[in-house]
């Protein structure tokens, strides 16, 4: 209902607008229409014009030439009746024929409000004398009686202005009426589509003008209930298949592990022999961390890990995993700096250390994966205005721009996807990203100022409590 209200109101206010905007551009037209007409000037002015430029000489009267070439623009004509006798003393030379020569009082009062043989005429005065402007028929229309009441004047003003808004009144009072179905009809289909865009269940009442939008949107909303009742179906599936064959395999797995362990200790076996034992010994250890690494990631992306989360020394958590992978590398192939600063400013979080161990010992693992003959790690913790964050950097063989693209956009395992053919990249950053989602953080993947590869994940700050 909340969006019918909204609707309502633009249209309510568009109304105004229109009413508000379509006297200016009626104004607008009007004064692009009249403008053409007034380059003539007044007739009035006209007949002023010719009184000033008549001058009385030994030989009779003298019209300068500029009035005259007015006069010849306009098509006009003048004349100059005496006072007292009422003839006409001088006369342009395109004086029509018709118009007499000799005029009474009362003609003259006639003149001055309207025409001469139906010819359009405007007084003025030179001194006692009139002089008369004259026009060719039908290019002015002379108001014979202008005279109006005052108190039509006066209250002119107000009762139009009270006449147009009773106009827009009227207008937006039709307007709504006649389509106060339809906005019945829309406030329900706006309201179904926002249930849609939130995931909910949509059902609108087929009525109105808009009941076949209202029919196909009650589909579409059976459509999406469906298959999100397909998709939570297979997600469940798929999580407890991960699970179930993670928790068959281990066992399996742990007695050749077991096994392996023995042979490759066994002093009765030759040199060669002891070093495939010591071969599926590590390949096994591979196996037991790929299931580990692929039961975890179905648990992140189903929501089924769960976190136990308090507030966490990130520099502590991040010092205390590097030395633990320093202690494990005894041939000193991978060694790794610490490059964080020590009066740096604290870095505390809300987060579970576990899963965050586990994230920075994925990108110090995954650095030492793709650098099978050797690299510098550094790890860096640092501190921003709301966040903290830890970049694991190496100085290795790096990655290609094409590899980088693919991290960033390519689907993980964990996507259901129909490409299956293309080889994915492994779950230890997937795990990584993931952990940082459920934390609230992201991570950054991207090339090393030292040539390698580097991972940031930045995390929200919190403030430590004593």
């Amino acid at each position: 209902m909340k969006n019918a209200l909204k609707l309502l109101r633009r249209l309510v206010v568009g109304m105004f607008l229109v009413c508000l905007l379509l006297p200016v551009l009626d104004l607008v037209i009007l004064f692009s229409f009249t403008v053409k007409y007034s380059s003539n000037g007044s007739p009035y002015t006209m007949a002023e014009e010719v009184a000033e430029g008549l001058s009385e000489t030994e030989d009779g009267y003298s019209l300068s030439p500029q009035v005259q070439e007015s006069l010849k623009q306009a098509g006009a004509w003048a004349m100059l009746i005496q006072s007292g006798t009422g003839q006409v003393v001088w006369h342009t030379e395109n004086l029509p024929a018709e118009v007499p020569l000799s005029y009474r009082a009362s003609d003259i009062a006639s003149l001055t409000r309207g025409y001469v043989q139906d010819y359009p005429t405007f007084p003025a005065s030179r001194g006692e004398d009139v002089v008369v402007a004259g026009y060719p028929r039908d290019s002015f229309w002379k108001h014979m009686y202008p005279a109006w009441d005052m108190g039509l004047i006066k209250d002119l003003i107000p009762f139009a202005a009270a006449v147009i808004l009773a106009d827009i009144i009227v207008i937006i009072l039709i307007y709504l009426v006649t389509d106060m179905k339809l906005l019945k009809s829309v406030g329900p289909i706006v309201d179904g589509i926002e249930q849609l865009s939130r995931g909910r269940t949509a059902y609108i009442r087929r009525k109105g003008l808009l009941s076949e939008i209202a029919q196909s949107v009650n589909k579409t909303s059976e459509i999406l209930q469906t298959r999100n009742r397909e998709l939570r179906k297979k997600e469940t599936a798929r999580a407890n298949w991960i699970a179930g064959v993670s928790h068959d395999i281990r066992t399996p797995l742990s007695m050749v592990m077991g096994y392996a362990a023995q042979l490759a200790d066994s002093p009765g076996l030759t040199e060669e022999e002891r070093r495939k034992a010591q071969v599926i010994c590590r390949q096994s250890q591979r196996m037991k961390n790929l299931i580990n690494d692929l039961n975890l990631a179905s648990k992140l992306e189903y929501n089924m890990q769960p976190v136990d989360r308090e507030q966490v020394s990130l520099v502590a958590l991040m010092r205390k995993t590097v030395v633990d992978f320093l202690n494990m590398d005894a041939e000193g192939k991978y060694p790794i700096e610490w490059l964080t600063r020590e009066d740096a400013a604290p870095c505390f979080v809300y987060a579970d250390a576990a899963l965050l161990a586990r994230a920075a010992g994925n990108l110090i693992q995954n650095s030492m994966n793709h650098n099978p003959e050797g690299c510098s790690i550094y790890v860096t913790v640092e501190r921003q205005e709301t966040t903290c964050s830890v970049a694991v950097e190496d100085d290795g063989a790096g990655i290609t721009e094409e590899k980088l693209e693919e991290l960033n956009n390519a689907p993980h395992y964990m996507m259901c996807d129909e490409n299956v053919t293309g080889q994915r990249h492994g779950l230890g950053l997937l795990i990584v990203r993931q952990i940082a989602q459920v934390h609230g953080g992201d991570m950054e993947v991207g090339h090393s100022a030292r040539g390698g590869f580097a991972v940031r994940i930045r995390l929200p700050l919190t403030e430590r409590k004593a």
